[in-house]
């Protein structure tokens, strides 16, 4: 039975150093991603005592805090995108929600249907995202260091996995699938906090008391309705609290507690209408706990900034590996640990399912600026799915009826202003904006400067008509293929290349279970005699070639 330390005290420090003696941290420590879904900071270890977390508290009691920890886009499969990276996904064809060969277009054609010719003067087939040739999977990266890497159970990346991304990729993955003593890096989901699950549980009973009081957001309506979904979110998060408690169990009971690195975040802000999907911080910032067995930083807290980006880079710097040329974020923990913090960090929105937009953020400790690239479309654009929350169709009635308060009326203004500026310390809920104020002109003039850099370093392909992005990244009209492995053997042993550049090369043995997992090609093995092989290129955005051998 898990023992919960729920009391603790937090201080503002540099987060280095031991708390109490432990035993030193392994070379190649395990490492653990366990990751709620559409959450923001709704728990008492980040200011928010409506309801009890003791798993989760305790994890903060443990561990370390970061209070300026940002997502790179305010929707998961883009978020998703660059976690898996450790690259911005505007840079990578990975920014529209969603794309991909998993759908027969990129949307439905329900939602197809809903679009104007200003909006898609063509249709859209699916595509991936296109990372550079050198870029894969940070999983793949541990597993070519030993690791063994499982994800249970969520993808979503913009693009297909490839093979030889994890050893297991299934609601069966576990670390203790894995060889006696191999380090293992695992990544958990926790779907329960997702916003459909507002409107899927809505008749559920709550696992909060119902006469806890709440406080709603000023941009949020405090009417039944409002409320009520307002508890199932915060009900939800309990649950998903109990979930986290079940993977710390299966820890202590494995005895690997003690040599597991635990990272806890969620992949982008809160669920309710007016935070996911748009860039004020209610839809980009994340709690991160940081967790490790040795103890240090333990109960401190960060205000370091640091993106979706820098958690690739980080998890290999925590066994002792550099930052891949490729990625674009920089390690905050861990032996290549980036030298100067970041000044600042960025992010993107474009088309959300049926609705276009363009919008780029840039923010520093304290201030937000918000470019919007077509101010003439309404701040608020229609999300079908969305519309299934009640506080949503709330919105809308309280709009139709003309009693939506000043605040809740901000997102409805028929156009956007070109660009904002909030002052996150005080204006916490981005309501007042500074753009235009002369007191604030350095600030927007540094920020806007600032936008511009990071646009022309990354080569921000989101800005593009997505027509004319599909042309970029598909330069002969349809999806590149990767070419097909070459198999040879000698002496008993086989060897596998692709001239395919930068594509992973997975092998296994014909006729596996689907659980078996695929290897990842390094070097030239020795093949079972009388046992064929499977065999599978893939560099992400291509289409993907399998053989037997």
């Amino acid at each position: 039975m898990l023992r919960f330390a729920v009391p603790f005290l937090f201080t503002f420090v540099c987060c280095t150093g031991v708390a109490h003696e432990q035993p030193a941290l392994p070379e190649r420590p395990n490492i653990i991603w366990l990751v709620a879904e559409d959450l923001s900071n709704y728990l008492p270890p980040f200011g928010d005592s409506t309801i009890q977390t003791p798993n989760i508290s305790r994890l903060a009691a443990e561990g370390i805090c970061y209070d300026r920890f940002f997502s790179a886009a305010p929707v998961c499969a883009p978020a998703r995108a660059s976690l898996a990276l450790g690259m911005y996904p505007s840079s990578i064809a990975a920014s529209h929600m969603r794309t991909g060969p998993w759908y027969s277009n990129a949307v439905s054609d329900d939602v197809l249907a809903k679009y104007t010719e200003a909006q898609l003067p063509d249709p859209i087939v699916a595509y991936e995202a296109m990372p550079p040739a050198s870029a894969q999977m940070v999983s793949e990266s541990l597993r070519r260091e030993g690791y063994y890497c499982t994800n249970n159970a969520k993808q979503d990346y913009q693009f297909r996995c490839p093979v030889t991304a994890w050893d297991q990729n299934s609601k069966q993955a576990h670390w203790r699938n894995r060889a006696d003593n191999q380090p293992f890096y695992s990544v958990f989901n926790f779907e329960v906090t997702h916003e459909s699950q507002i409107w899927k549980k809505a008749d559920d009973p709550l696992a909060m008391d119902e006469d806890v009081a709440i406080t709603m957001p000023p941009y949020l309506p405090d009417t039944e309705v409002g409320r009520r979904d307002m508890r199932r979110m915060y009900s939800n998060v309990v649950e998903m609290d109990r979930q986290v408690g079940e993977v710390l169990a299966q820890l202590e009971e494995d005895g690997l507690l003690e040599s597991t690195i635990i990272f806890w975040y969620t992949d982008h802000g809160g669920p309710l209408p007016r935070q996911k999907r748009l860039l004020y911080d209610s839809g980009l910032h994340v709690p991160l706990i940081v967790r490790f067995p040795d103890g240090r930083g333990a109960g401190t807290r960060s205000n370091e900034l640091a993106s979706f980006i820098d958690l690739a880079p980080t998890l290999l710097s925590l066994i002792g590996k550099p930052t891949p040329e490729h990625m674009q974020g920089q390690a905050f923990l861990g032996s290549h640990k980036a030298q100067t913090p970041r000044t600042y960090i960025h992010a993107a929105a474009d088309r959300f399912d049926e609705s276009y937009d363009c919008n780029r953020a840039v923010r520093d400790q304290r201030y937000k600026y918000i470019r919007y690239y077509n101010p003439e479309k309404p701040m608020f654009l229609h999300v079908a799915y969305r519309d299934q929350q009640p506080i949503m169709q709330e919105l809308y009635r309280l709009r139709d009826e003309g009693k939506l308060t000043a605040e809740q009326a901000l997102w409805f203004r028929d156009h956007k202003p070109p660009f904002e500026l909030f002052d996150t310390e005080n204006d916490p809920h981005e309501l007042v904006n500074l753009a235009d104020d002369p007191a604030h002109s350095e600030k927007r003039k540094e920020l806007s400067e600032e936008c511009d850099r990071w646009l022309a370093a990354i080569n921000d392909r989101g800005i593009l008509p997505e027509t004319e992005l599909m042309k970029l990244i598909w330069p002969e009209g349809s999806q590149p293929v990767t070419a097909p492995v070459e198999v040879s053997e000698d002496i008993g042993k086989v060897t596998l290349s692709c001239t395919t550049e930068g594509a992973s090369i997975g092998y296994r043995y014909l006729g596996s279970d689907a659980e078996t997992p695929w290897q990842v090609y390094q070097e030239p093995f020795v093949r079972t005699p009388g046992k064929k092989i499977e065999v599978s290129a893939q560099r992400i955005g291509y289409k993907v070639v399998k053989g037997e051998y």
